[in-house]
């Protein structure tokens, strides 16, 4: 990947900063099409919840039942089986609490600005391969686009951030809500009919959804 599409990235480490969560346990629409982010996530809650069931069923069985009625492995493993069902409806409440839709929307949104970033890195290597045509100006439009983009991105998960944190903190930062769209939108006049310029369209419709959700993050201010 050349330098220019790794410096737009957004890393794990800046999510983190900018949502205050760890954004891999936010299950999303982007994630769960990705085979090896799906499977990461999914392993992960299967080592959590069995963690967790085999620590609590091991808790009531060792105070509770031990004391009260002897070894009984069969009520043991009952209950294993009603802790663990107990622990993944919990954790999915957990989660539908605590990730706000706007905000999974979000994430998901960077997952699409991604796949973005990934297909002009596609046909970056099909243009030095020779299978494709070099569209400098193109290319460096879908690059600005993607800086335009990017900055938008930021913009609506530190409004998303600061409504979670400190609503009135937020009413004094108003110039969080400009945005890239007439930007964009001129970029878009300027390019040909291109691969690059494809790649301009997804980034413009990322965006106009990225808005979509600022909208209502600025309705829930009212």
């Amino acid at each position: 990947m050349q330098p220019d599409l790794l410096g737009l990235e957004i890393t794990k480490g800046e999510l983190r900063r900018l949502t205050g969560i760890n954004p891999s346990n936010v299950l999303r629409p982007g994630m769960m099409a990705n085979r090896e982010q799906r499977l990461g996530f999914l392993m992960k809650e299967v080592r959590v919840t069995l963690l967790l069931s085999l620590i609590i069923t091991g808790l009531i069985y060792g105070l509770i039942i031990l004391p009260t009625m002897g070894s009984a492995i069969g009520l043991g493993i009952i209950l294993l089986i009603v802790v663990s069902l107990a622990v993944v409806i919990g954790r999915w409440l957990w989660r539908r609490f605590t990730y706000s839709k706007t905000l999974i929307n979000l994430l998901n949104e960077v997952d699409r600005y991604h796949a973005v970033i990934q297909a002009i890195d596609y046909l970056d290597q099909m243009v030095a391969s020779g299978n494709l045509a070099s569209n400098i100006n193109d290319r460096e439009t879908a690059i600005a686009a993607l800086q335009f983009t990017r900055e938008d991105i930021v913009r609506a998960l530190k409004i998303e951030r600061l409504l979670r944190d400190n609503k009135k903190l937020l009413a004094d930062n108003q110039e969080l809500f400009n945005n890239n769209l007439a930007n964009l939108q001129a970029l878009q006049i300027s390019t040909q009919a291109s691969e690059y310029a494809q790649t301009l369209n997804q980034s413009l419709q990322i965006d106009l959804d990225v808005q979509s959700q600022i909208g209502k993050l600025q309705q829930s201010l009212r």
